[in-house]
This record gives C-alpha cells, structure tokens and sequence, in this order.
C-alpha cells in the first residue's frame, strides 16, 4: 500500500523538520541550518545537520540522510505506513481513504498543486493582456510596476464567469478544480463557475513557495473586497502566512520577521528592503501561525494600526501568544501613524520611516501592562487589586514556568513602582528612622530632590499635547493654563507653539485638518510620536472620538496631576537649599512656599466643592 505523492508532499509541506529532530536532538541554529549532535552514532562534535528550508537532514559523520518521515521511521523504529498515520495527525491532515497498490496508480493523473500552478499562469497571462488594462492601471496606482507584478507572480481574473474553467478544462478534471477551490458549484445546482472573477490575484505559496491558494482583491466597489480560496487538501488558511517562503531566505540572513495586515504591505515592505515581512490572510493570528513565525524569528514585530481597533488587534495576538511563549521567544509590537499603514506610509516618506516604526517597537510585557493600566485609575484598594487579578490571570495562561515566573516577576516590580506607599514625595521612611529622640547625625545630608523624572513629566505633557490635537476645540477653554505650562523639550515646545498659533486664528479646524497641517509644518516625527499607542495606552481621553465631558475631567486630572509634582520638586529644592544652609533666609522662604500652596489647595477644594 501506498500514498499519493501529493499527499506525502503536503505531508512534508506542514511539518517544520527541525521542529521533529529538536525533540530528539538538542540543535542550534547556525545561520538557516541548524546542526547537532548525530541521533544514529556516537559522537562528541556535532555533525548532524537540518536544512530546513529545504526538508532534509543529513549527518556527515555517519552518512544518515533523510526527509521528517524517513527521521520519524529510524528513531521511533516504525514502518512506514504507521509514521505517516502519525504524522499526519501532528499535521492536521486526513488520511486517505483508502491507499492504493501502486501498480493500480496512474502517475500521470493531475494534481491539485499542478491544477493551481496552471491557475498562476492563467492569471498572470490575463493581467498581461486586454482584459488586465484596468487592473494595471490600479497597480501602477498603488506603486507596483510590471516588474513586480512578475515578481510577486500577480495575476488578474476576468470578469466572465467562464474564463479560468475554458481554459484549464483541457488538462484538468472539473473534480479536481472544484476540490482545488477554483471553480464553484451554484447551491442549488447547475454548471460550475469560476471562483475568482474581476478580481487581481495575489498567489499564496507554502514554506516551499509553490502556490497552494490565491487571494483576490475586487476591482470596483464589489463586496467582498478581498477574498481568499476555499480550504482545500493542500490550503489551510489557518496555517499559512502569505510571503513566508522569502521570509525565511531573509530571516535567515539576520532580517527581522514583521507582520503586517495585507498582501500590499507585505510586497511594499519587501521591495523596501524588509524582506522578512508577513502577513496573515485576512484573519487574526493563529497559534499554528504564530508557530510559524518564531520558525523565522524568535521575536516577531507585529505592526498594528494606532487606533482603538488596532489596540483590539495587538490584545488579541497577545492573548493568543501567551500559552505558546518559551525562553528566547516572544513578540514585539510596533504602532503605525494614524491613517497609515505599510504600503503608504513607504510611499509617503520611504524605508527610512517604517524603519522608525519598526525601531520603536515594544515587547509583550509592556504592552500587557499598558492595556491593564489603561481600564481605570488606581485610587482605591479595590481597583488596585483588581489589577494584580488581571495580572495574575495573564501570567497563568503563560505554559513556560520560566517565563511564566519572569512576567510574573515584572508585573511586581512595575505594581510596587505604581503605587508604593509615599510620604510628601518620598517612601516612607524605614522602622527606626526620623523617631523623636533619635540622634540626629553629625552632618545631615541634604534631603535627595524628588525628581518626578523626565520620562514621566515628558509623558504627561504629550497626554495634553494629543488630547488638543485629536480634540482642537478644547484649546479655547484650557487656553491660559496651557500657555503657562513650561514645555522643556525642544520638540514638545515647538509643536506646543504651533497648536497656540494655528487653533488661535483658526479655531474651527477639525481634528484630522489640525494634523494635516502640523504635518506639513513638518512636525511628522513628532505628531506621530503624539499619536501612538505609547501616549494613547496612559490616557484613553485622549483619543479621538472621546467623550467631551471625559476629555475635560482627563485634562483637569492630568493639569492637577502636574502641578503636585512641578509643587513637590519646588519644595524639596527649599528643604534641599534650607538643610545645606539653614539660614533665616531660606527657612523664611520654605515657610512661604508652605503657606501659599496650603492656601492655594484650600482654594482650590472650595472650588470644587470639597467638605
């Protein structure tokens, strides 16, 4: 008995080789090989290696050389029949149902990755012709000449109903098309039909790169805008990533692996110079898919976009990456600008800005902090241990004890920096410390200055930039006290300036208006930084489309929030100045300080109607 080559090659197709021998063999990868010591002889040095890429392994000591089902076969000395049955339950696939002899197998019966290969050709011989003019034409609009449509092996598939079926019937069976997913039988029956029609076609291709699927994207205003072949015995959406196989030659020559949400970006990014670029097809990553991904690189930048259905997307793929995280391996996430994505924003402003992009990516852990810390404030008990539930819940989804007690670990050190118990400023002093009666030492040293820390004030300030740009009708009632905030960093200054001198004299801009004219003020960089996941994820009332009334109370909070601290850093300067040189001078000074912010803050409570 015997298996359809198709069969045994989409076997091979799903099954990461290394992935089989690493449970076997300790491997270390050494540029797109990995090698170890020789499961099948004695040896001290290794000289066992796997060739991922392409499929085998092969010992130079002992001449061992095979495929995943011939390593499978020796080391858990099975038959042939039996390893295959196994494997291809690892692999999701279904057996045959029955495997024939092979003197009853015509090996000269098409397959179904012979059928989607004379598909490309059709494809790409349509885009090249008459009925291609307005697909090119949408092509060369979106940056993409001939060359790298025969690069990318794009397509076009007419609008007829017939086309792809006249032209691969001579050679195929209308079987094998329809199990291939490039025809379709109506529901309630009659003839079959083409799957893909005025669409232009982005061919899928498997780890080796031979097209196992096609996505379309519709010319005009059809629906679905994108769509992609039905599972088949060879395609497995689920499990495939689109661009994976130029990935891995990439990766493997030290690129980065990116995911990206769509064919374009993945092309744009790679004829960028980002060739370690992917893209999922359509849908949310999956665990198989984030397995393929660490196959190219052990940290993955996800690039998602700025806005709130972005931060969904990142959570989504974090959730779903938590189980599957081992030693060394992980995500990073990276924030796109707002309105853009991959493909425009290497159009717009060139490699050199996605590569900041990708430059500021984050790891997981911090993402996961920010996303928690955004549901609410910590000003009670109660919302504070509802945090560390949170927490605590994430880190139990992590599998890897290791890494799991490392989250766990992280999680702390950034709870007891949030909220640590605090007296004027500072920790509380140690049992033992500042008691009356205590002797005092012989020279005190000057009390250290709270500094609020520049990373921490220059954050805050960017929450107030963002609120008034992505909410420019703001600036009319926060005018005067925003003016009188002293804005240190040069570049926070300067976009500080142009807010005051725009919205002054034209204050009816709208949100997306204010940002196309700081851009063309040449205030990107910044504006971009302003509106990213980094400023977002420390205050949702800032992002567009807020509730005006949570705008204000975020703004009040945040402006009273700066003011304690630019009030602390003043008084710990007087305590510092008086306990060097404790003058009448400079107690007198320390005094009034005391007295006019004790004032101030009784005035304040009374505004507000404080008891």
């Amino acid at each position: 008995m015997s298996f359809e080559p198709q069969f045994l090659d989409e076997l091979r197709a799903r099954l990461s080789l290394a992935a089989v021998v690493g449970r076997h063999v300790r491997l270390i990868r050494r540029g797109h090989e990995f090698v170890g010591l020789c499961p099948f002889h004695k040896e001290k040095s290794p000289s066992f290696n796997v060739v991922e890429d392409k499929g085998f392994y092969h010992c130079f000591g002992c001449g061992a050389h095979g495929d995943v089902i011939g390593f499978v076969m020796q080391t858990r000395n099975l038959g042939f029949p039996e390893t295959v049955e196994l494997l291809a339950g690892e692999a999701g696939l279904e057996l045959p149902e029955k495997a024939q002899p092979d003197h009853g197998r015509n090996r000269d019966q098409p397959s179904l990755r012979q059928a989607m290969e004379a598909a490309t050709a059709f494809f790409a011989a349509q885009l090249a012709g008459a009925e291609g003019s307005a697909a090119r034409a949408y092509l060369n609009r979106r940056g993409l000449d001939e060359a790298a449509a025969l690069e990318f092996r794009i397509g076009f598939a007419p609008a007829g109903r017939d086309g792809l079926k006249a032209a691969l019937g001579r050679n195929f069976p209308e079987a094998l098309l329809l199990e291939a997913g490039l025809l379709r039988r109506p529901e309630g029956g009659g003839a079959a039909y083409d799957y893909f029609r005025n669409r232009i076609i982005f061919p899928i291709g498997d780890r080796s790169g031979k097209v196992i699927a096609f996505g379309g994207r519709v010319l005009g205003d059809g629906q679905p805008k994108y769509l992609n072949s039905p599972e088949s015995p060879i395609f497995q959406k689920g499990r495939v990533l689109y661009g994976w196989a130029t990935a891995r030659a990439a990766c493997a020559k030290d690129a980065t692996a990116i995911v990206t949400e769509g064919y374009m970006d993945v092309i744009a990014l790679h004829r960028a110079g980002f060739k370690g670029a992917v893209a999922p097809l359509g849908t949310a990553l999956t665990e198989a898919q984030l397995e393929e991904l660490w196959k190219l690189s052990p940290e993955p930048i996800l690039c998602f976009d700025g806005d709130a259905a972005g931060l969904r997307a990142a959570m989504r793929a974090a959730d779903r990456a938590l189980p599957l995280l081992k030693p060394g391996m992980s995500l990073r996430f990276s924030t796109m600008p707002e309105g853009e994505d991959p493909d425009t924003l290497v159009a717009k402003f060139g490699a050199r800005a996605m590569q900041e992009v990708l430059g500021s990516a984050r790891p997981l852990m911090e993402i996961l902090w920010e996303a928690e810390m955004s549901v609410h404030p910590l000003d009670t008990p109660e919302r504070r241990a509802h945090l560390e539930q949170r927490l605590e819940t994430r880190t139990k989804l992590i599998a890897d004890r290791m890494v799991s007690e490392n989250y766990r670990r992280f999680f702390r050190n950034r709870l007891f920096e949030s909220y640590a118990p605090r007296r004027n400023g500072r920790p509380f002093q140690q049992q033992g410390q500042g008691r009356a009666g205590a002797k005092p030492q012989a020279n005190p040293e000057p009390p250290r200055r709270s500094d609020p820390g520049p990373l921490h004030s220059r954050r805050q300030q960017e929450v107030l930039l963002s609120a008034l740009i992505n909410h420019p009708w703001l600036l009319q009632e926060v005018e005067e006290e925003f003016v009188a905030i002293d804005f240190t960093a040069s570049d926070l200054d300067k976009i500080r300036r142009e807010i005051i001198n725009v919205l002054t004299l034209r204050p009816d801009l709208d949100a997306e208006a204010f940002k196309l004219h700081l851009s063309q003020a040449g205030l990107t960089e910044t504006l971009d930084s302003l509106m990213s996941l980094q400023v977002s994820g420390h205050a949702s009332f800032s992002v567009a489309g807020s509730d005006p009334m949570m705008v204000r109370e975020g703004w009040r909070s945040t402006m009273a929030f700066i003011r304690r601290r630019g009030e602390q850093v003043d008084r710990d300067q007087l305590e510092r100045n008086f306990a060097i040189d404790p003058t009448p001078e400079n107690w007198s000074r320390l005094q009034a300080f005391l007295s006019g912010t004790t004032t101030e803050h009784h005035a304040l409570d009374d505004e507000a109607g404080a008891p």
